[in-house]
């Protein structure tokens, strides 16, 4: 193979190849952390003074060709540098120094965003246990109030009832006494109620008449409707006494739906002649008053109950380090369009018009499954035009405060969101040693 030439040219081609392969092969090392952007593997090396540029095979070759010694960084001290031509700088001290000072500071914001996330955390426990106490006492208050409904309605049933019955008994009374020649019971006639009804003296009430002269019961300042009108007519629009005595004459005389303005009830009428139908009536009314309040009552709790199972239900991470963020929303403004996240609510973007339009709405952790809280999912948003529907996926980052640091669409309607908070910080694997020199 090496027929035209020497055994010792063939050594010496030999170790050249030997040479060129460790040095393609060798690694970098004795670089501070601070340094290493400047020894990627390229073609060229611009010495970090800036005073000359030189092949990249030459760094580490034990031959200092940058004036800071910066392509020699196996020994910072140059002692390795023994064929250099050029006096290398000892820059052990400097680099030592300016390496802890980086770590300590490093260490020291860790440490405080690591403080923070504790209190974070021991908050969302504390937080946590007054909700679920806030459940029981909502829920005890919730079963007292479905035992009063129960009675109520019932109460209510029965005053009704009473009232009824009165009501009933009264007019078969009265109907006998009508029909009675001796009788001197002489309630207001329906003809008398009529002529005072019948504004124009056309011999018919219509309509506009019985919206000007009668009002509810209940409320007297208010007006009844032209469907409230012709019902009371019977369907009718337009009523002579005949018609008049088998509809709104009825409603009058009972006097528990209309009454005409200015008067507690027409004269004559069942409600103002008889006091135990007027107590019997105004207890049913407070029946029906105690019940609505209490129905009130209850359709509130029902709601806080319902809301509160819904907020306790979301993962607020393994510590409930997450639960703080429930309730408060973030705002960034980017260009002429301010964004909006409410962590486990929805994300919005608010243009300079005053249009809010939704970028999603909370759906679910979406980090992997070393890390599944490190990345929020929020879908289902405002569809764009000819395009997909809104998503928005949030990336939680660590940070001494809690605030949206970034809003990017890296594609049309997806949206990328940062959220720097404490609570994603992670506690250094190992402490490292921290020297004087490297």
């Amino acid at each position: 193979m090496f027929t035209n030439c020497s055994l010792g040219h063939c050594h010496i081609i030999v170790a050249v190849v030997l040479w060129s392969i460790c040095v393609d092969s060798r690694k970098i090392r004795g670089i501070s952390l601070s340094y290493k952007r400047f020894y990627r593997e390229r073609k060229s090396f611009l010495c970090i003074d800036g005073s000359k540029m030189i092949p990249f095979d030459q760094v580490n070759d034990d031959y200092c060709d940058c004036m800071d010694g910066s392509d020699e960084p196996d020994c910072c001290d140059a002692s390795d540098e023994y064929r250099s031509q050029t006096p290398c700088q000892n820059t052990c001290r400097n680099l030592g120094q300016r390496e802890r000072a980086e770590v300590e500071g490093q260490t020291r914001v860790l440490g405080e965003r690591l403080r923070l996330k504790q209190l974070l955390i021991e908050e969302g426990v504390l937080t946590w246990r007054e909700k679920q106490a806030q459940l029981r006492d909502l829920q005890r208050v919730s079963d007292d109030l479905q035992t009063q409904l129960d009675d109520l309605r019932k109460e209510e049933a029965r005053r009704k009832e009473e009232a009824d019955a009165l009501r009933e008994r009264e007019i078969g009374a009265r109907e006998t006494a009508d029909n009675s020649p001796t009788s001197h019971y002489r309630p207001e006639s329906p003809i008398s109620v009529f002529k005072e009804l019948d504004s124009n003296r056309d011999g018919s009430i219509t309509v506009d008449e019985v919206q000007a002269k009668l009002s509810p019961v209940q409320d007297e300042e208010h007006a009844l409707s032209e469907d409230e009108a012709v019902a009371l007519l019977g369907g009718a629009h337009r009523v002579d006494l005949s018609r008049f005595e088998e509809t709104l004459w009825t409603s009058l005389r009972t006097g528990d739906s209309v009454t005409i303005k200015g008067r507690r009830g027409v004269p004559g009428s069942l409600a103002d002649e008889d006091p135990n139908i007027k107590a019997a009536v105004s207890a049913a009314e407070k029946a029906s008053a105690d019940l609505k309040r209490v129905e009130d009552a209850y359709e509130t709790v029902y709601m806080e109950i319902r809301d509160l199972r819904e907020k306790l239900s979301i993962d607020y991470g393994s510590e409930r380090e997450f639960l703080f963020l429930h309730d408060q929303c973030f705002q960034l403004k980017v260009y002429e369009y301010i964004y909006e996240l409410c962590p486990f609510s929805q994300v919005t973007q608010k243009s300079a018009s005053g249009e809010v339009v939704s970028l999603g709405k909370w759906g679910s952790w979406a980090g992997p499954p070393e890390n599944p809280y490190c990345q929020m999912r929020y879908e289902s948003g405002e569809p764009c035009w000819q395009g997909p529907t809104r998503n928005t996926m949030v990336m939680l980052i660590c940070g001494t405060e809690t605030a949206l640091r970034s809003v990017k669409e890296p594609s049309k309607c997806q949206y990328v969101m940062e959220l720097q908070t404490p609570v994603s910080c992670q506690p250094a694997l190992r402490q490292r040693g921290v020297h004087s020199e490297l």
